[in-house]
This record gives structure tokens, sequence and C-alpha cells, in this order.
């Protein structure tokens, strides 16, 4: 027979095991839970801040452009003819010439018009010999009449006479005229101050009054005109700001990037087309410079108004989410707050916010993708030396 203590003796040691076991399990678990914690909690202490480029709200005035594409045309064109036929004796200028006004061009063989003034005169002067006697025999005349020694009849034959001469000689002085202005044909002057272009015709040949091809063309370089476009929705605007005096304009390169002349809307066409829905405009510039040559494409920008003492923020710190227009402000502790933001007009690199910035606040310009909101930042001020963009935008994380 079996002694019970057996039996007793293997369920307390496997009472014993079991406790053992369990509170082995429960130290492992609770060095593991502390080192997990500690860890985690070293790695909130050593994660940097995220370095942005701020900047400041603005309060300024912003001006109002409208952007569009232009041709820069003459602000005057003069194809030069001749008035006369005959052969060209001198050209008195050189392709390319800037001419002043009245300036001589061309001159044209003289004699054959020199001729016709001169027996004009010769007419008139005969003329003018004959109605001289025709009026002393009018005075002669009058005397005899009071006399009887002649009828009537002949003193008034003899006035129709006088009054016939009179018209004559009118008629010689017309005659007259028109052969000096032929004359004065014969030597072209400059119409207007310009640049000519090519020479058309070379001394020697014979031109006449009919051709079409003419001698040379000239343009009036200053000013200069530049016609451009507007879409027709910004009509009653600009119609408004032309109303309240002169519109500034400013012609740029057609990359838009340099300033070529600064001048002041002149015109505004009378119909849109209605096949681009935009309305034609021409701007005068006064080219002093020459920076503007006919036919030259030029991007034109159109000061409508100006919006006085707003707040402003580079576009840069406008960013676009599904829930529309936020910008990151940076608050106290350098922590970042997403704010949804409303935006007005943009131009120049900048924008006009409506709601939700306010004066003096800062927002980030530069390393938002990594930005989240209350996330710690490393803020530096647009501008200065030590902080460009580029830094703000790549510079890595650091590991702890």
């Amino acid at each position: 027979m079996s002694s019970p203590r057996g039996p007793r003796l293997r369920s307390r040691w496997t009472l014993a095991g079991v406790l053992v076991a369990v509170t082995l399990g429960g130290y492992l678990g609770w060095r593991q839970f502390y080192s997990n914690g500690t860890a985690a909690a070293g790695l909130a202490k050593t994660t940097p801040a995220i370095p942005v480029t701020f900047a400041q709200v603005q309060k300024a005035d912003f001006p109002v452009y409208l952007n569009g594409l232009g041709t820069v045309e003459p602000y005057q064109t003069v194809t030069v003819r001749s008035r006369v036929d005959g052969q060209i004796v001198k050209i008195a200028f050189k392709q390319g010439q800037m001419v002043k006004k009245d300036d001589i061009l061309v001159l044209i063989d003289p004699r054959p018009y020199q001729a016709a003034l001169d027996q004009a005169l010769a007419k008139k002067a005969q003329d003018d010999a004959t109605l001289k006697e025709a009026q002393l025999n009018v005075r002669r005349y009058v005397g005899l009449v009071k006399t009887e020694a002649i009828s009537q009849q002949i003193l008034d034959t003899q006035q129709a006479l006088v009054d016939g001469l009179i018209a004559q000689i009118q008629g010689d002085q017309a005659v007259i005229e028109n052969a000096q202005t032929q004359v004065s044909y014969t030597t072209i002057r400059s119409p207007l101050a310009g640049k000519t272009g090519f020479r058309l015709v070379d001394s020697g040949n014979i031109v006449h009054a009919a051709d079409t091809t003419g001698i040379v063309t000239i343009v009036q370089l200053e000013p200069i005109s530049v016609v451009f476009t507007a879409p027709e929705d910004n009509v009653p605007e600009i119609n408004k700001a032309l109303a309240a005096g002169k519109v500034p304009v400013e012609a740029l390169s057609s990359d838009g990037l340099k300033i070529l002349s600064q001048g002041h809307l002149a015109l505004v066409n009378n119909t849109v087309d209605q096949a681009s829905g935009t309305i034609s405009m021409k701007a005068t510039f006064e080219n002093a410079d020459g920076a503007l040559w006919p036919g030259l494409s030029v991007s034109t920008r159109l000061l409508v108004t100006t919006l006085k003492q707003v707040a402003v923020v580079p576009e840069a710190a406008v960013q676009r989410g599904s829930d529309g227009l936020y910008a990151y402000v940076i608050g106290t502790g350098n922590k970042v707050a997403m704010r949804a933001i409303k935006a007005g007009q943009e131009g120049d690199g900048r924008s006009v916010i409506l709601e939700g910035l306010s004066p003096g606040e800062r927002v980030v310009i530069a390393g938002q993708y990594r930005l989240q909101n209350g996330a710690l930042v490393k803020p530096s001020e647009a501008g200065a030396a030590a902080a460009p963009d580029k830094t703000a935008q790549n510079a890595p994380i650091e590991a702890p």
C-alpha cells in the first residue's frame, strides 16, 4: 500500500513552479514596459524643432494690376511718296537714319515745274499791263461821256473789258500758286520726326505721283504706342480708372521679368471682340531710351486701383487644402497653428488677406510640407543672411 505523502509532495512542487513562473513573467514584463517608456521619453526629448522660414503679416497699400500681352506700334507711320512726276536728282537721307520734321529727304528735277511757274508769272505780268491800259481808258471815257463826245455804251464796254481783265489776272494768280506748289513738291521733306526704313528708290530713277510703293517709310518712335488686350469682364473697372485720371501702364519683356518702359493708357476701343471676349486698348510711352521697338511683343501691367492699408503676406504663405485656404501661424513657444484664411487679390508675389490673419503675426512661407498643427519649429525670418529658403525647405531632421 502506497504512502499518501507522495501525491501531496508533488502538488506542492507544482504550485511552487507556477508561482515562480508568474513572478518571473511579471518581472520581465515590467522591465520591458519600463525600458520602452524610457526610450520613448528620451526620443521625445531629443526630437529637434523643424526649421522654417517666416514673414510677418504687413499692413500696406496693394496695387491691383491687370496683366496682358501687347505689341508695340509706331505712334505714327508715313510712307513718303512723290506728288509730282520727275527724275530723282538727290537722296538726302541714309537708311535707318533718325530725321526731324521738315528735313529734306529727296530732290526731284524741278526744271519743268520752274518753267511752268515762270510762264504763269509772265502771263500775269502781261495781263497786268493790259488791265492798266484798260483802266486808263475808262477814266478818259468818263470825261468824254460828260461832254457827250462818246456814248455811254462805249464807256460800259470799256468797263466790262476792265472787269474781265481783273478776273483773268485772278486766274493767272491761281495758275502761279499751283505752279509754285508743283515746284515745292520737287523737294520732298519729312512730315514727322522719326526713323527711316529701307530706301525703296535710288537716285536717278523716275518717280510718278501715281506710284504706290513710295520712296521710304518713316515711323515715329518718340512717343510710341503699345496695343494690348484685357478680358471683357474688366471693362467697367478699366473705364472707371480712366475716368478718374491717368492710368499707369508698364511695358515689360515678353517673359515679364524686366520693365522696359512706363506710360499711360491713352485709349480703350469702342467694341469688344466677340470672338476672343477681350477689349483692345492703346497705351502711350515716351520711349526716350528707345527700349520699345515697332513689332516687339511685350507683357503689360495696367494699374486699375490701389487697395489702401490692407493685410498683405507673401504668396508662399497661402496654402490650399481640401477645406480651402489656410496658413501656418507661429505662436508662443514657436509652435505653429493651422489657421483658415480668405485671400483676395494677388500680384508681385504677394497676397491680400481678407480674413484670418492680423498685421504683425508670423506666417510660415517655407518648410510647410513637414508641419502639422502644434508642431515645434525653428523659425528664421525671410531675407536673413543665415536662413535662406532652401535651407528651411530641405534641411534634414537629425536622428536622435
